[in-house]
């Protein structure tokens, strides 16, 4: 055991020596990942299980939406219910910044439930924007967003994370201020884990709705999810992806195999089919499994959103 926590050491892992006395744990090799940085901790007790550069500053492009979804949820007396009119200013927003989308029409009305899928599971920033524009406080657009963001940053400061910043509602940063690192994120999918609604939201690798238009009418929507460890991985359960110049492709996964959960998080990958990986990889070392050698990646549908 002692030979085990020191090559972790060695290899510039932060690894306690209590989480590698589990059996799981010691019978595995330390996993390599091509993320620039990593963390697994187990959902029930926090209890750190792996770690690389986990407390280094990073930027974390569309892992950024989990929190603008958590922020919405525990507001309190939060109505899931509750009618969105999609206004113009998201489309033309998502245009502008070539972000990804949920492709929501303007003038339909959509619930606070359905925009948490359309934000989670096709990363849509159209659907993060309404949903900061319509929990936060002000006479302007601007000023809702900028509310919102605000609550974003209460909620981290609630839990504790000192290493976490955002300056953006889905992700993307102009000035950069938007980073966390991998155990703060960590610390921020258990919290979000622990809501049924969140689950319920980002275990979905798709979710098909209609929505009232401006006419009248009925449209109907259908969201896949970019998270591929999704139907990929046995046991997956959320979270949510991200890809960014600046952060690369980044990861936020959870997982449970009989009464164990394990969440964790992938920074800077090496590509969007690695993180993938990587992220099986880490799950493997928490269950003592060898799933990530033979998964086979579930594809995307043609036309389907890409983060």
């Amino acid at each position: 055991m002692r030979r085990a926590a020191t090559l972790a050491l060695a290899s510039g892992l932060l690894l306690t020596a209590s989480p590698l006395a589990a059996p799981a744990h010691a019978a595995q090799p330390i996993p390599s990942i091509t993320a620039k940085g990593g963390f697994l901790l187990d959902q029930l007790d926090a209890k750190p299980i792996y770690g690389k550069a986990n407390n280094t500053r990073r930027q974390m492009a569309s892992t950024t939406k989990l929190v603008t979804a958590i922020t919405v949820l525990t507001i309190k007396g939060v109505d899931l219910n509750k009618k969105v009119t999609v206004k113009q200013v998201y489309r033309d927003y998502v245009v502008k910044q070539g972000a990804s989308t949920a492709d929501l029409r303007t003038g339909d009305k959509l619930t606070v439930r359905q925009l948490l899928s359309a934000m989670m599971l096709p990363s849509g920033c159209d659907a993060a924007y309404a949903l900061a524009d319509t929990y936060g406080t002000g006479t302007t657009t601007a000023a809702r967003t900028a509310s919102f963001i605000g609550k974003m940053n209460a909620k981290a400061k609630q839990l504790g994370l000192v290493n976490t910043k955002f300056d953006s509602f889905d992700g993307i940063s102009a000035k950069g201020n938007n980073y966390t690192t991998p155990w703060d994120l960590a610390k921020l999918a258990r919290h979000a884990v622990s809501s049924s609604v969140f689950r319920d939201v980002v275990k979905a690798t798709s979710y098909k709705t209609t929505a009232t238009t401006s006419t009248g009418g009925t449209r109907t929507y259908t969201w896949y999810n970019t998270n591929t460890l999704l139907g990929s991985y046995s046991g997956a359960i959320g979270v949510k992806t991200g890809t960014g110049t600046a952060a690369g492709p980044c990861l936020v996964f959870a997982a449970t195999r009989g009464t164990k959960t394990y969440v964790g998080v992938v920074l800077g990958s090496s590509s969007v089919t690695e993180r993938t990986k990587d992220a099986a990889k880490l799950l493997d070392f928490g269950f003592g499994s060898t799933t990530a050698k033979t998964m086979k990646v579930r594809s995307l549908p043609a036309g389907a959103q890409r983060d």
